[in-house]
């Protein structure tokens, strides 16, 4: 859709209202689970592992009054490699580039100097602001004022609202507040489509998170999967893909690939189904393991990893 059809569109909708939001937050704290709450769709990994999500995830709502456009950004922390230093500068940077913040918290968890940090940054912005205090449902409620009042403390004159991503607890709420942030504006994207990220994307993101479900310690943080084929056969309803996982050690591949390749058909097999239920048609899936040593501190590699 051209911008200019896209505005035509919003002035017939009367007062169309449309605008980035950024969801950021420490490594874990579910900030992936909410946007796919938020979407009522699956477009983010979810994983119990800290730092899954790498890339910004954009996720779009729409609805007849509005379309929320929704970036999933990497958990904020104190990074170490290149790779997560570059992850923690795409989710800071996103703050300057939105309409509003959704700053996600682990209710069940203190505050820490990484959450002194982003409330810093989110004092800086003029940009509206809400804290959400995730996991409700594993924590007493007695046990959440602390937490609020310190919330309250670090930002001042911000709402605090409870919720629980897993479950959509507090979840309308949120939708409600974050409508009104919104500038009168045009529908960016069609009806029907719930992210901007391409198939290939998202085959490479479904296959890395079955690594870091069915992979232990320190493996899946080394891993990067990239697409060497995907190709539609209209005719025969399928999709052929074709997939290098690429780890940074050569002690790593042995484990990849499994005693006869028993992990990598289980990784092969979960990818494959849960790739056939997105997309809708039968897929072939190839995996290969490839490695490639120090590619997490290689800024060659991570350009074009896409961070």
């Amino acid at each position: 859709m051209t911008k200019e059809n896209a505005e035509n569109k919003g002035a017939e909708k009367g007062s169309f209202r449309s605008g980035y939001i950024a969801i950021v937050g420490r490594p874990n704290v579910g900030k992936s689970t909410l946007l796919n709450q938020l979407l009522g769709e699956k477009v983010a990994i979810v994983t119990p592992k800290p730092q899954t999500t790498r890339n910004r995830i954009t996720g779009i709502r729409t609805s007849p009054k509005s379309q929320i456009v929704f970036i999933d950004t990497p958990g904020i922390h104190q990074a170490h490699s290149l790779m997560n230093r570059r992850m923690v500068e795409v989710a800071l940077q996103t703050l300057h580039e939105v309409d509003g913040v959704l700053w996600l918290l682990d209710s069940r968890e203190r505050i820490g100097t990484e959450e002194e940090r982003i409330a810093s940054n989110l004092g800086r912005l003029k940009t509206p602001s809400l804290i959400l205090l995730n996991k409700i449902d594993l924590v007493a409620k007695g046990k959440l004022l602390p937490l609020i009042q310190r919330c309250a403390e670090l930002l001042p004159a911000k709402e605090i609202i409870p919720i629980s991503a897993l479950k959509g607890e507090g979840v309308p709420l949120v939708l409600e507040i974050v409508e009104k942030w919104l500038p009168e504006g045009p529908q960016y994207f069609p009806e029907g489509e719930f992210t901007d990220q391409t198939e290939r994307f998202v085959a490479s993101e479904i296959i890395r998170e079955k690594i870091f479900l069915l992979t232990h310690e320190e493996i899946p943080y080394g891993v990067a999967v990239t697409i060497d084929e995907f190709t539609e056969k209209e005719e025969k309803n399928l999709i052929v893909i074709k997939a290098t996982i690429i780890t940074e050690r050569e002690s790593h591949k042995p484990i990849l690939i499994g005693k006869r390749g028993s992990m990598l058909k289980e990784v092969g097999q979960r990818a494959r189904e849960e790739i056939e239920a997105l997309l809708g048609c039968k897929i072939f899936l190839e995996l290969f393991v490839k490695v490639d040593r120090g590619w997490t501190q290689d800024p060659n590699a991570l350009t074009e990893m896409g961070l």
